[in-house]
């Protein structure tokens, strides 16, 4: 799907003893009645920082090729507060974070349980398919340690849900892969400007430049595809709403219930994608506009204009669009034709022009696969 309509288990007691190098330093062991029962209580050794490999003196985090999950997504719990006060500043915006990775990272180990190497090479994909796949796992777990250590001690560090992702052969799992890798670059776009802290900010910058990376490597070998996306990335500046996108791979009802909204604060606006009866997605390109929730969609005051806000690179452009006889209607848009192919398109509603606040976005955000852009409507047909 071009347009992301956009990643448990028992606690195991004896984790460490499967992960070389792990280690631990003193740390407070919050009350017994903190910790909810239902909970083993070793995810809270996880409240030290300095437990466990950290991500950028282990290997682990680059060089493991096990298909146990790595340390810490071999822990499942819920991290809770070890102190008593006010959330940091930043906390709402890492939770949220640490939320998405625990899911991209669930991706990831998703693909490496289904598949083997000579999977993704009878789907004519290079030999170093898988060992990259799970070099990207690795990169994630790391991320997870990251997000974790970034929330302070005031404040609960969200465990896993469950997840279920559209993929039933490599090349489908492959095709959402790139999906994802692209599309988490308007994400993080919209993110960085979150965060109170500078520091913080180049924390998430530097995530960003790790997922391009991935991006990179699926886009030269695996769709023997130009790499470069124009002089800059797609600025979506709302980043909860893509987040808010990603609730479609979780089962309902699946994550700890100690785990905090997801995103926060979440405005659970109706997914957008393109109709089926679009025949292209480039520039210049007529598009229908499709709310694919039917339990969860747009309400259109007929006293009002409404836009297709189309954000690509550090511009949006805004087009009127008929929503007076919609639904009996469909409503159509054209992708506006100075865009450049490259990258990635992000379309939304808006009762704006320019979409200036994220309460003028009605509906979406949609993410357009601009590269490949034959792979964007080849999902678009369910190919």
């Amino acid at each position: 799907m071009p347009f992301i309509t956009m990643v448990s288990g028992l606690c195991c007691a004896l984790w460490l003893l499967t992960i070389p190098g792990a280690r631990s330093a003193p740390w407070s062991t919050p009350a017994p009645s903190e910790v909810p029962k239902h909970y083993s209580g070793a995810a809270q050794k996880l409240a030290d920082p300095n437990y466990g490999p950290i991500p950028g003196e282990s290997d682990i985090y680059n060089s493991y090729w096990g298909l146990d999950r790595p340390f810490p997504g071999n822990i499942r719990d819920p991290i809770f507060p070890t102190k008593v006060g006010p959330p940091a500043d930043d906390d709402f915006t890492w939770q949220n974070l640490l939320s998405a990775e625990w899911l991209i990272f669930e991706f990831y180990q998703q693909g490496i349980e289904s598949f083997n190497e000579s999977d993704f090479v009878k789907a004519g994909m290079p030999n170093t398919t898988y060992r990259r796949l799970q070099e990207i796992r690795n990169n994630e777990a790391g991320h997870l340690r990251i997000f974790q250590n970034q929330i302070s001690s005031t404040s609960v560090k969200p465990g896993p849900c469950n997840y279920t992702f559209p993929f039933k052969e490599p090349i489908s799992y492959m095709a959402l892969m790139t999906v994802l890798e692209i599309s988490s670059m308007a994400f993080l776009t919209g993110l960085v400007q979150q965060p109170k802290v500078d520091f913080e900010k180049g924390a998430m910058l530097a995530i960003a430049a790790v997922e391009t990376r991935h991006e990179v490597w699926a886009l030269m070998d695996i769709w023997k595809s130009n790499p470069f996306g124009g002089p800059s990335d797609t600025i979506f500046p709302y980043a909860n709403e893509v987040l808010d996108t990603t609730n479609a791979f979780i089962v309902p009802g699946s994550c700890p219930k100690e785990n905090p909204e997801f995103p926060h604060p979440r405005q659970k606006l109706p997914a957008l994608s393109a109709g089926k009866d679009t025949l292209s997605l480039t520039p210049g390109s007529l598009i229908s506009l499709d709310f694919t929730d039917k339990k969860n969609q747009p309400k259109f005051d007929h006293d009002k204009v409404y836009y297709a806000v189309f954000f690509h690179g550090v511009l949006n452009v805004s087009v009127p669009i008929d929503t007076k006889d919609w639904p009996q209607k469909e409503i159509w848009a054209t992708i506006p034709s100075s865009f450049e192919t490259k990258g990635i398109i992000v379309a939304a509603v808006a009762d704006k022009p320019g979409a200036p606040t994220k309460e003028s976005i009605v509906a979406g955000p949609g993410v357009i696969l601009e590269q490949p852009a034959k792979l964007a409507t080849a999902l678009l047909r369910g190919g």
